[in-house]
């Protein structure tokens, strides 16, 4: 089969599964499309033309319902693992990344050295992030998320950034359709460096998002 989804013979003992998918997805009614058609048709077996064969029933069916992208805000389970390890800080401080940060790891051109908050304060910068980062998750995964999927992506982004959850293999293999499980527990593992070498409190963190993820 060509890039085009044609269908030769010659591919007819090798043709994989997935070449299998492709030819059907890419099939639009060309002429020579219809003719390799034919001779699928020809060759199949008659039990396998009937209108009642198990694979015409399957393909007519309707799909199952799918999973929804869960579009709301982030649980209370999945706001305080943001909360536990981003510590809170009610005096600016510079974080590891040498920006000024206050409350729940609060930055922006609003952050200035010296600069003092309440808790109060600290909760209503924190519920404003969150947001934030919530829509970044929204417009960056395409696939259905549970409550909990969704809410360890939000504390990821939270963590290391909108740009970091776009760049990532993270976000290609979730969006890709891949098993999320495996992606969760293989590419979150990864982001636990910072200073050159490995942190233990991101290693924790991870690992927490990880759990959150999986439950």
């Amino acid at each position: 089969m060509d890039n085009d989804g044609i269908l030769y013979v010659s591919d007819l003992n090798q043709i994989s599964l997935q070449k299998w998918y492709d030819f059907w997805y890419y099939y639009k009614g060309e002429p020579q499309q219809k003719e390799a058609l034919e001779i699928l048709w020809k060759c199949l077996p008659v039990d396998l033309l009937k209108e009642n064969a198990p694979w015409i029933e399957i393909y007519r069916s309707d799909p199952p319902e799918q999973e929804a992208l869960y579009l709301g805000h982030i649980n209370n389970t999945a706001l305080q693992l943001i909360k536990e390890f981003e510590g809170l800080r009610l005096e600016s401080y510079i974080c590891p990344s040498g920006v000024w940060t206050v409350g729940y790891g609060h930055t922006g051109v609003d952050v200035y050295p010296g600069m003092e908050i309440t808790h109060q304060e600290a909760d209503e910068y924190l519920r404003t992030d969150v947001i934030r980062f919530e829509e970044a998750v929204k417009d960056l995964i395409e696939v259905p998320l549970t409550e909990n999927e969704y809410g360890a992506l939000v504390s990821f982004t939270y963590n290391c950034g909108e740009g970091a959850l776009q760049g990532s293999t993270l976000r290609r293999r979730l969006n890709r359709g891949d098993s999320k499980p495996r992606v969760f527990q293989e590419e979150l593992v990864k982001w636990v460096h910072g200073g050159g070498g490995v942190l233990p409190g991101l290693v924790r963190r991870r690992n927490a998002e990880i759990a959150l993820a999986l439950s």
